[in-house]
This record gives C-alpha cells, structure tokens and sequence, in this order.
C-alpha cells in the first residue's frame, strides 16, 4: 500500500490522530531494506519506476496548507509522523526537513510529538544521527536479536548495513529512542523463519536491554504482506514476549 500523497492525516494505532509526511517517491518504494512483512511489496515491484523525490519547498509549501485547512476545521494533530514509501531518511535534505517540521508543530500544534518511522541504516551518518536525536519520537526498527534473523526477516540491501552496526547506533540513541519490533512466524524462500523462537527471542532480548530504549512496541502484522505464508501473532501472544522484556525492567506497549 503506497502513501499517495506528501502530506495526509492518517490514523495510527500506534500514534493516535498522526499526519503523515512522506518524503519519498509517491509511485514507487524506495528503502534499505525489503522486509518480508511490508505493505508497501516487494522492493522489486515499483524499482522501474522513476524515483522523484519532493524538494524542500514543495514539502514546506504542501505542509503548511494542509495544517491551515486542519487548525481551520478543527482537526486534532497528536503526532507529526515521518513515515511512507519506505525509509525516510533517505531524503536528502532530511535534516532541513525535519527541522522545519518541528517548526510547524510548534506554530500550529505545540501539543503534538513528531515522531520518525525508521529503519536505522542511516544513523552512522553523523548528520541523519543528529537530525534524529533532535525529534520527539524516534521510533528504531529492530526485528531480531542476530544477524542471521535480521537478514531473513528485513533483508538488507547493502552489505554496509551490518546487523553489528544497527546494534551499536541503537546502543548509542539508548533511552532517547523507542524501539519497534513485529513479532511473526512463517515462510519464505522455503525456510522457516521466527523471531519468536526462544534462542532468538533472548538474544533480542538481550541486545533491549543494553539498549535501554524508552519503551518498546511489539506489534503484529497489520495489513497485506508481499510474502504470504507469514503468520499473524494474536495480542495475547505478543502480551507473553511484553511480559518477558517486563521482567527485565523494560517498559512495553502491545499492539495486535
């Protein structure tokens, strides 16, 4: 499912009344990785497509109408969320956009938080690191506890994003960041894959932990996925996975 447009409300149930800011291309995805559960399909669906990204001003512009309109009809904004087409960092002018960002929220909606959706490969640039550090919810992907699953599950598509340096900026962002992970079992490519058998399990667990993460979010498969034979976590199961990371001192918000 493809975000259609540079700016849009959407509702969150995770975020609450959230308008999305998609900084990427409308037709096509463009990320690092090509996660197995993603409801945007498969990488290779949409990369003959042209990759035309939104200028700065184009964002400004449409960004600032469009809360005019809100405030005007008396629209709640809980959240200004980073999120679309992919990875959102990818933007070249990312930084400048996200401090405009704030900006806006502080003009139109003091109140709201802005949160970025990313999947972390491009925090050892000092600069995406900086940017993000700055926003309210930087909410980190981490789907295994190895590499081995982290590939399986979100197959990367540079050898550069190691899994070992994933950890390591994750580490360095600490209780500043909000780790999410979705839970799932299934298939693909004729293996079995999980990130919820035991020795994988502790091993995430493990990594949560020297993170020491604001929160975590567990969630579940929501919508479409391009591999089908995944299945989805019922609330009470990932209520079981929350309570073993409750154990350890980690705070834990579920969403099935």
């Amino acid at each position: 499912m493809l975000f259609e447009t540079i700016v849009g409300p959407i509702h969150s149930r995770r975020l609450g009344s959230s308008l999305g800011i998609n900084l990427l291309p409308q037709e096509r995805k463009l990320c690092t990785y090509d996660c197995i559960y993603c409801e945007c399909g498969w990488n290779s669906e949409t990369e003959k497509r042209e990759i035309k990204l939104p200028t700065l001003d184009e964002i400004k512009t449409l960004l600032e109408k469009r809360l005019h309109e809100l405030v005007a009809q008396g629209v709640p904004v809980d959240s200004f969320t980073f999120a679309g087409n992919g990875e959102p960092t990818l933007h070249p002018q990312f930084p400048q956009v996200a401090e405009f960002v704030m900006q806006m929220r502080d003009k139109y909606y003091p109140k709201a938080v802005v949160t970025l959706l990313t999947n972390a490969t491009q925090l050892s640039r000092p600069e995406i690191f900086g940017a993000v550090l700055k926003l309210d919810n930087p909410v980190l992907k981490l789907d295994a506890g190895t590499s081995a699953m982290r590939a399986a599950i979100n197959k990367p598509n540079k050898p550069e994003h190691t899994f070992e340096q994933l950890v390591e900026n994750l580490v360095r962002f600490g209780n500043r960041c909000i780790v999410q992970t979705l839970l799932l079992r299934g298939e693909n490519d004729g293996h079995t894959i999980t990130n919820v058998s035991d020795h994988e399990f502790a091993k995430y667990v493990e990594i949560v932990k020297k993170i020491g993460p604001k929160y975590v979010m567990l969630y579940a498969i929501d919508r479409s996925t391009p591999e089908k034979k995944l299945e989805k976590l019922t609330v009470e199961e990932l209520e079981k996975y929350a309570q073993v990371l409750r154990y350890e001192g980690i705070d834990v918000k579920v969403y099935g």
